[in-house]
């Protein structure tokens, strides 16, 4: 599996390696699938963070760490939806919106998340550059990723406020082939957030099993 930590191509001066374009085509591939509100985005984001673990391990821990935990949200992702009862006629996920105590819950766990995970990744610096936004990033997209499994709008503006911070982020440190990615996440995530609203606000609301009232 070396080859996925060669270099593909060069493109606006940045050095793209085979991971790194995979990985971004799969999770462009992901957001698209969670748009059609189809059980095979978690699949997808799963072979997303395998490719990215198999080109991290051994050299970086902290990445390859991550990707671990990217994968078993999906695979949780996967299970909730399989056992989802809020199902349409077409046989896709019907998008709710969440309880108030749900979206409390979820901003404390972001807050709380991305404080300790900062201080872990300070404590330890070889697990990031970055600390603080990138413990944002990747407690934002757990959080988000949570919140899809549960079949909630709100994932898409957990995605849009991790966009925000990763767009600058990728562009400040050179990295313009990323913030482009970032940028067509952000389109993806628009539009997917405004089918799912309007979806949800035509559909009656669907009570998942084990959902907070």
């Amino acid at each position: 599996m070396n080859w996925l930590n060669s270099e593909a191509f060069t493109l606006f001066g940045q050095r793209i390696i085979w991971s790194d374009m995979v990985g971004n085509i799969l999770g462009l591939i992901t957001l698209a699938l969670g748009w059609r509100r189809s059980l095979l985005t978690w699949p997808v984001q799963f072979l997303s963070g395998l490719v990215l673990l198999v080109a991290f391990y051994g050299h970086l821990a902290g990445s390859a760490g991550k990707q671990v935990v990217v994968m078993a949200v999906a695979l949780y992702g996967w299970w909730q939806w399989q056992r989802s009862k809020g199902r349409s006629t077409d046989g896709h996920i019907t998008p709710r919106f969440a309880t108030w105590r749900e979206r409390a819950a979820m901003l404390g766990a972001a807050a709380v998340g991305t404080v300790a995970v900062a201080l872990l990744f300070t404590a330890y610096p070889s697990l990031s550059w970055d600390p603080w936004p990138d413990a944002y990033i990747f407690v934002g997209t757990i959080v988000a990723m949570y919140a899809q499994a549960k079949s909630m709008v709100e994932f898409w503006i957990a995605w849009l406020l991790v966009d925000l911070v990763g767009v600058p982020l990728n562009f400040a440190n050179g990295y313009a082939f990323s913030g482009f990615v970032y940028v067509i996440y952000g389109a993806l995530v628009l539009w997917g957030m405004r089918d799912w609203w309007l979806r949800s606000r035509r559909s009656p609301q669907p009570v998942l099993e084990g959902a907070p009232a």
